[in-house]
């Protein structure tokens, strides 16, 4: 169904005046003009405590955009979404990742069929098989205990569950080593066999298909290997799937029995929640698997029940709305001060720029008159400070941030989690309040005022520079469930914003279609007249270094 266009909303429009005034704003006096600011402008939900008071916006901001949130109808869209609609237009499948961490007694339905009771089905059998190798009861061929897990998959179904059994370290299991290979380049195999023993490494081939390319060039690499070792019957005690292409893991020497299904309503993305998430399971083991799951939904009923004003994910999204929109910034930095979280900008890289880095509408009109999702990127703190930091602070572009950190730490010495912290809300107010030519002076004062002059620009920085804080007591596996599902959400709502599918991803598909006609052509005859001159004298090169 086509919307109106964005731009010729009357909430988009009053925005757009509005706009005007707070281009002008200065947030050094927004805080001194209104003492209960951080009061105002900070919610919690789901263990979950976000500020926001360091954005370029007042109260009239936030009701505007509340107002559009409803005129694009995010709401409506948010319901359709947790009734398993067919929200993902271009492939005729409902979305219901959130179904996957609902308890058992929540009926969902899709074409008139109740999932849960699907989904619950193969928890069950992710917690026997999990609980199984972590005991010790599941052995390898030759009788030894499961030392090192390799998952092998790409998208969604390596950044997720990689990016969790990094973050969940202080629970994994002792004697469990977890690996993950997901690039094609060999290098990457070549890296993680060279760490491992076939007699008591465990493979995990994640591809829905069972034919993602990259994935099962990388499988079959990995069988290969383990044939030089051992035979073809000891294949079923060392190589799972997640999957629901039976035939196909049955040729490859996969057990049926040890093949975890997921459903076409779970994008690759959105798929850590199902059985790509098995290697956190093994690794955390079920009971925190389940916490994690536990953590998503409580922030799901949150994002589902309160109002607009209220919700994180939908307060969230509109403050990134408004600084993509109406400010101007075209990126997005996580800084994530947590060591334990490091893989976590990669994760949002994935979930938010494959969902809404998108031209079209839902109605298939090209998008020419507002910008879509902006690009993020970042890394821990406190290494960016002494890295990019630089940029952000005195650089040409503004860049909003989102900094996260818990309020307590899993280890013991508290002088690191004083230090951490204390970076971590300096930054942040570095970025709002900088530093004036006048307080530069004072820094300076006693030396060469000559000198002082030619320092003062050098030492000035605008400041005025839009955060988020995001806070939890500790990094749990709830509270990191709670905090994947708050960005699920609210990249969800900018979607609608932008009237664009989160829930599909055509622009990944033409690379790998002509990289197999290379493929073809480096391994065999080129064939010049597919490729423009570029491309043909690449190809040109590749086979004359062979």
């Amino acid at each position: 169904m086509r919307q109106p266009s964005l731009t010729s909303t009357a909430s988009y429009q009053a925005l757009q005046s509005h706009a005007k005034d707070a281009q002008q704003w200065q947030m050094r006096d927004l805080f001194a003009q209104d003492p209960q600011r951080f009061e105002r402008l900070s919610s919690e939900a789901a263990g979950l405590f976000l500020d926001y008071s360091k954005n370029r916006l007042d109260g009239r901001t936030l009701a505007l955009l509340a107002d559009l949130a409803r005129e694009r109808g995010a709401e409506k869209l948010r319901d359709a979404m947790f009734n398993g609609d067919k929200i993902n237009l271009t492939e005729h499948r409902a979305v219901l990742h959130t179904a996957l961490r609902a308890p058992k007694d929540k009926q969902i339905t899709v074409d008139g069929q109740d999932i849960t009771a699907d989904v619950h089905g193969v928890l069950a059998r992710i917690k026997a098989f999990s609980d199984a190798v972590r005991n010790g009861q599941w052995l390898g061929h030759t009788g030894k205990e499961i030392t090192d897990i390799v998952n092998i998959g790409i998208g969604g179904s390596d950044l997720g569950p990689k990016m969790v059994c990094l973050a969940l370290r202080q629970y994994a299991h002792p004697r469990l080593t977890m690996h993950f290979v997901s690039n094609v380049d060999g290098h990457d195999m070549d890296a993680a066999l060279s760490r491992v023993n076939p007699e008591t490494t465990l493979f995990i081939i994640a591809s829905k298909t069972f034919t993602t390319a990259e994935t099962m060039m990388n499988a079959n690499t990995a069988r290969q290997w383990f044939l030089k070792h051992a035979s073809e019957a000891a294949l079923a005690k060392h190589f799972v799937a997640v999957s629901t292409n039976v035939e196909a893991i049955k040729k490859f020497g996969i057990d049926p029995d040890n093949m975890f299904p997921f459903w076409d309503w779970v994008g690759g993305r959105y798929s850590v929640w199902s059985a790509i998430g098995l290697p956190v399971a093994l690794c955390v083991g079920y009971g925190y698997f389940a916490d994690f799951l536990a953590g998503a939904h409580a922030l799901d009923e949150h994002f589902r029940t309160a109002p607009i004003e209220e919700n994180l994910p939908m307060i969230l999204a509109l403050v990134g709305f408004w600084n993509r929109e109406f400010l101007g910034c075209a990126s997005v930095s996580i800084a994530p001060y947590h060591q334990d979280l490091n893989r976590f900008p990669a994760y949002l890289q994935q979930l938010e720029m494959e969902s809404n880095g998108k031209r079209v509408t839902r109605a298939g009109d090209t998008i020419t008159d507002y910008e879509t999702c902006p690009v993020i990127w970042g890394d821990v703190g406190t290494n960016g400070q002494h890295a990019y930091f630089q940029l952000l602070h005195q650089g040409t572009d503004v860049t909003p941030m989102d900094f996260i950190a818990t309020l307590r730490p899993a280890h013991e010495f508290q002088n690191h989690h004083a230090a951490l912290l204390a970076n971590c809300f300096a930054q942040s107010e570095a970025f709002m309040k900088g530093k004036t030519a006048d307080e530069v002076r004072v820094d300076l004062a006693g030396q060469d005022p000559a000198e002082i002059e030619r320092l003062v620009p050098h030492k000035t920085f605008p400041g005025n520079r839009p955060s988020n804080t995001i806070l939890m007591e500790y990094l749990t596996p709830a509270t990191l469930g709670a905090l994947i599902a708050l960005y699920e959400h609210k990249t969800f709502v900018q979607g609608a914003l932008w009237d664009v599918n989160s829930f599909d991803q055509w622009g990944v598909e033409l690379g790998k279609v002509l990289a197999k006609k290379i493929e073809a052509e480096l391994n065999g005859d080129a064939q010049p007249a597919q490729h423009d001159g570029s491309t043909n004298g690449l190809i040109a090169r590749a086979k004359a270094a062979v």
